[in-house]
């Protein structure tokens, strides 16, 4: 009896399946060629589907780690992970190692080249995306791997020494908040306006037709960002 080769045996397999694909077009589509194109084309599609989710190594891979990750946290894997070594994108939010701003010690007295205030309305300069000052420092204080990723080798000298504040942006979404650390020189006032931000009366008790006024903890920290020049 003759042995099939994998090859042979995958053209036999093309040949009894397109039959039956036949078969089920016509039934599924209708009888005209135009309803035969469409049943295609779906079919096509959810083939496409398929072999891009269920039938895809990488979104196989990505769920095992999904699963993965969630299991090691229901032991408490992830969470003793994290205390080591908190992620950069968390760190921004808060952190205890007074990088991003997250300084609690008084800012005074205000360094004069220190332009911009707590409370004030600002402008990104490259995305035109209107934000909130919480926070400021009067050069940078960030993560050496953080630095790295956001200036060149002959940036970072200038950038050590230029003031960097912590703005709030608003997100896509109705709720979701973006924060940012970005130094003065990316920044200008933008007055006239009251951005809606996400967690600003954590930061603020009202807005009172310029800026935002500091809730009294924020103001302990930085005592002259509410007195004018």
């Amino acid at each position: 009896m003759p042995q099939l080769t994998r090859t042979a045996l995958l053209q036999l397999v093309l040949l009894l399946s397109a039959v039956p694909a036949q078969y089920l077009i016509s039934r599924w589509s209708g009888n005209t060629v135009t309803q035969r194109y469409h049943a295609s084309a779906r079919l096509l599609r959810i083939w496409k589907d398929l072999r891009t989710s269920y039938l895809n190594g990488t979104a196989w891979k990505d769920w095992a780690d999904q699963q993965i990750s969630r299991a090691k946290s229901l032991v408490g894997l992830e969470e003793e992970e994290f205390k080591q070594s908190p992620p950069i994108e968390t760190m921004i939010f808060d952190n205890d190692l007074e990088f991003f701003g997250a300084s609690k010690k008084v800012r005074s007295p205000r360094p004069p080249y220190v332009f911009l205030r707590v409370g004030e309305v600002v402008m990104e300069s490259k995305g035109r995306m209107v934000g909130v000052v919480v926070s400021w420092d009067s050069e940078l204080r960030a993560p050496t791997e953080w630095v790295d990723k956001v200036y060149s080798n002959s940036e970072v000298p200038k950038a050590e020494n230029t003031p960097h504040y912590k703005v709030l942006f608003s997100g896509p979404g109705a709720s979701s908040l973006l924060v940012a650390y970005l130094p003065q020189t990316q920044l200008m006032r933008f007055t006239g306006t009251r951005p809606e931000i996400p967690t600003l009366e954590n930061y603020f008790t009202h807005f009172d037709g310029e800026r935002f006024v500091m809730q009294p903890w924020l103001r302990e920290i930085f005592p002259e960002d509410d007195k004018e020049d």
